[in-house]
Order: C-alpha cells, then structure tokens, then sequence
C-alpha cells in the first residue's frame, strides 16, 4: 500500500516590498507551492511565481483588517492544508520572525507535530534604511543598532514595553534606533525618546513604502522629524530610523538617483517573455508590474505547417516574425520527428536582431535582416532579385498582419505559404482588479506594448479604453494600434526592441517628464 505524501509548511519572508528581494531559496520554495498564504504587504509580483494550480488564500493581516483571517484560524489552516499532504507556503511580508507572529504559528505547527522549515526574508528594518542611504551601524557614527516597534508601547497599569532609557542612553553613546510600526504614534514614540535625554538635534529618517515606486523619506531630526512627516503624509507602512548614522543620509542616497525611481511602469508581454523586460526596468530604479495581456498556445491545427515541414527543403527563404516563431518552429519540426538538415536550401530571414539571435540559439545562420524591423523593410533586406519567382515559409502566430504575405505576393513571388506555429490568447490568470485599481488610484505611470494584440487585450481585460493612459511603444504599428484605442503615446522605441524601448522610456524621464 503506498504510503500518503507528508505535507509541509514553509514560513516563507517575502521581502520588505520590491519582488526582487526575495531569497533565492524563498523563490523556489514558492515555486513550488500547492497552496500559498500571503499578506497585504507581499508583493503582487511574488504571487507570480507560484505554480498556476496554486490555491492562493489572501490572509490579510495589515492593520487587523475586516478582510484579515484571525491568528487561530489562519494556524488551523496552516495544520489542515499540511495535513492533507499539501506543500504549503506561508508568505509573510519582510521576515517571518521579525516582529510578526511567525513564531506563533511555527509553535502552532510543532504543537499539531506538522513538518515545517523556516526561510528568512530581507526585513524593512534593515532594507528601509538601505534604500534611504542609511548605514545602521559605522565606525564613527554608531557601534550597535536596537530594534523596536512603536504601535504597542503601553504595557499593563500604563508602563511601557520598551526599555527607552535604557536604549537611549546606549544610543546616545553611538548607537541607531529602528522603529517599526510607530508611524500611529510617531509624536508620542519620538518625545519618548527625547524626554528620555536624546538631543533634539539627533538625526532622524523616516521611510515609507520602502524599496518600491511609492517609497518616500524624510530626514529631518528627532525634534522635527513628526512634523516634517506629518507635512510629507507619512503613513503606514514606514521605518523611522534615529541616531547619527541618519545623519549619513544626504552623501549616501541612491535610489533616488536611478533614472526611473518612483516610476510605476506596466508591462504587458507573455509571462515568458516579460521577466527580462520587467528586469530591466527594475534595474533603472522603477517597479515593474507585470501584466501579462497574452499568452501562447498551439494553433488550432498544425496542418499547413505540418505540410510545409514534409517539403520544407524546397523553399528558398523562411521568414521568422519573432523569436516565439522560431521556437514554435523547432518545437513542431522536432515532435514530427525531422531534422533541421532538412532546410537544406533554404535561407533564413529574421525581422529583428532577438528573433535572429533566438535562430543563432540553434546554429541557424541568418542571411537577412531589415534595417528596420517591421514586415515593410524586408524587401530590401532580401533583394528583388531574390524575391521574384521564389518560394516562401513564414511560420507565425494564427492571426497577424497580412502585410508581409502581400508585399511578397506584389513584388512576384511564386509562393508564399503562411503557416500558423502558435497563436496568441488571453491569459486566464490576469490579475484584473489590481490593475483597474492601479490606475483608478492613478498609480501607474506608463504602460508599455510590445505588439498590436497586447493593446487590444489590455483594454479587453480591464473593460476600458486607454483614455488617459500613457503608453510606451515598441514601434510605429504597435503605437498606432495604441492611439487608436486612446492611449496618450508619449514614448516610441528607435529601434524596435525591447532593449530600444527600455531606452527610449529612460530618455523620456532624463527630459524631465513627469505626471501621468
């Protein structure tokens, strides 16, 4: 009889907000994930990187929410799931031991004897200070760092739970006080410390939203930091940091300095194909929602294309479209058990310089190129001579433009066989309501289309036009395609890739661009 598979709990630190400071080992726990609970200050991002099949249970937990899942019940939960043989993944903001109650459900999880494992996350603590230019510890300038929170400082008969003075005559020797959780009583928790003998002229910081578009600092000193942050609307969540390593602040700030810091920008490509677009954004300093508005699936028949791979021999030229057509290509020649010998004759073209790279990724040499790469400049990259009386494969998605079948036809080819390879459709994970809040809340500061059917499909998701929206476009189709549903068009690439796009978008901030 074979033995029912053990669940397990993994107590998972998310990070303190950007989706790219998650462990490496938090990553592959989550991708793995049959169940996933997550809370309010998890990236939306993360979420991703859970298996499509993933149960996902939202558990609240900002603030003691009405939408927040009480402690018990949320531990009996933890236990059933686990039990049912289940990989369960407990997602919790910043680290799951650091002023959480991580420590309450893993004793909750040991009482019911459930297998569970611990992985640490980056905490605010510690990251909110990084991305304000804060060092909490430094040789001339503090020798340790205390830790507290703020929100619960009155204990029983009134006395407090936090050990004030003793904390602050340590720092007043040279040492840094973090306070988590203080910004409902930042008054009150920064008088404390004064009263307790700190000079009013130590240097204070308070940070919101740390590492993400929305993050905002104020460096003022302990004395004016409540009022400068209440000038500022600091709000929950924020770290406040006091002690004369704040003071470091002004030389040491730098993610303000990044080209796209504060900039939310949307990126609508496949799942596949948007990790590296999103990435290099986030390395500009912006935060990269993704949003995927298409996928690929198989076409709805093989059959021209299974044809064409029996002859494929006899064409002179194969014109791939993009690298998702190349790797549909292959993928089909392989599964009907050909060779890629068997091109033979043919010669290559690609319009781009990734789809070509994707053709070099499989020893495939390119002998055509467009300058300009859209489906109109391929006459030139081929010839005239060569295109009269000759025979053509484009292998592409199901539906795309005609234009570049026609212009082959016009200008004499013999033959031209369009093979659908894959189709392009609709996610159906899409996290729709998040999006229409993005920009309802008007947080979003560009949205960017790498083809005439991410546009489309973003409007079709969200139920809305692009009225109001500013786009960013890959090239001149997918920009028309974007004015045309309303979209404000503020940056097209020079050169249509994504790289091109990545530049164009920087350039565009660099100018002095800014709003929505």
């Amino acid at each position: 009889m074979r033995k029912s598979k053990a669940g397990r709990v993994f107590l998972v630190g998310a990070g303190p907000g950007a989706s790219d400071l998650i462990t490496v080992r938090g990553a592959d726990v989550l991708s793995r994930a049959e169940v996933v609970v997550y809370d309010s200050l998890v990236s939306p991002e993360l979420i991703r990187l859970a298996p499509s099949r993933a149960e996902l249970i939202y558990a609240g937990k900002r603030g003691g929410s009405d939408k927040s899942i009480e402690q018990s019940k949320l531990n009996a939960m933890l236990i059933a799931h686990a039990r049912k043989g289940r990989v369960v993944v407990r997602l919790k903001g910043g680290d799951p031991f650091i002023f959480g109650r991580g420590g309450e459900e893993a004793e909750a999880l040991a009482r019911a004897k459930v297998e569970f494992e611990i992985v640490p996350g980056v905490t605010s603590a510690i990251a909110g200070p990084a991305f304000a230019g804060v060092p909490l510890t430094h040789r001339e300038h503090g020798s340790f760092v205390a830790f507290v929170t703020g929100h619960e400082d009155a204990g029983k008969g009134g006395r407090s739970t936090v050990p004030w003075d003793e904390l602050v005559a340590a720092a007043a020797r040279g040492g840094t006080l973090v306070i988590l959780m203080a910004t409902a009583r930042m008054r009150a928790t920064l008088e404390r410390i004064r009263t307790a003998g700190l000079a009013p002229d130590t240097p204070a910081v308070a940070v919101q939203w740390a590492t993400t578009a929305a993050q905002k600092t104020v460096s003022a000193t302990l004395a004016t930091l409540a009022d400068e942050s209440a000038r500022a609307g600091i709000a929950a969540p924020a770290v406040i940091v006091v002690g004369e390593c704040a003071g470091l602040r002004e030389n040491l700030k730098w993610v303000e300095r990044m080209p796209l810091f504060g900039r939310t920008i949307v990126v609508t490509r496949s799942r596949a194909a948007a990790s590296g677009f999103a990435a290099a954004l986030r390395r500009l300093g912006a935060e990269a929602v993704e949003f995927p508005t298409i996928e690929t699936a198989p076409p709805r028949s093989y059959a021209v294309l299974d044809r064409a791979l029996k002859r494929v021999g006899s064409f002179d030229w194969i014109i791939f479209t993009s690298a998702t057509g190349v790797e549909s290509f292959i993928e089909r020649l392989k599964s009907r058990g050909r060779d890629i010998r068997e091109l033979g004759r043919a010669s290559i073209a690609a319009i781009g310089p990734v789809t070509a790279a994707r053709l070099s990724d499989y020893a495939i040499r390119v002998d055509a190129v467009p300058d300009e790469y859209r489906a109109e400049e391929i006459v030139a990259a081929i010839g005239l001579k060569r295109i009269r009386d000759g025979h053509f494969l484009i292998p592409r998605a199901e539906v795309a433009r005609e234009a570049l079948p026609g212009i082959l036809r016009d200008k004499g080819a013999l033959e031209v066989v369009v093979a659908p390879a894959y189709r392009t459709i609709k996610p159906k994970r899409a996290q729709i309501e998040r999006m229409r809040e993005l920009l309802a809340a008007g947080a979003v500061d560009l949205v960017t289309f790498t083809s005439p059917s991410t546009v489309a499909n973003f409007c079709e998701l969200i139920s809305s036009s692009g009225a109001g929206i500013r786009a960013a476009a890959i090239g001149p189709i997918t920009a028309d395609a974007a004015q045309q549903l309303g979209f404000d068009v503020v940056v097209q690439a020079v050169e249509y890739t994504v790289d091109g796009l990545v530049e164009g978008i920087s350039a565009f901030y660099a100018a002095g661009n800014s709003g929505t």
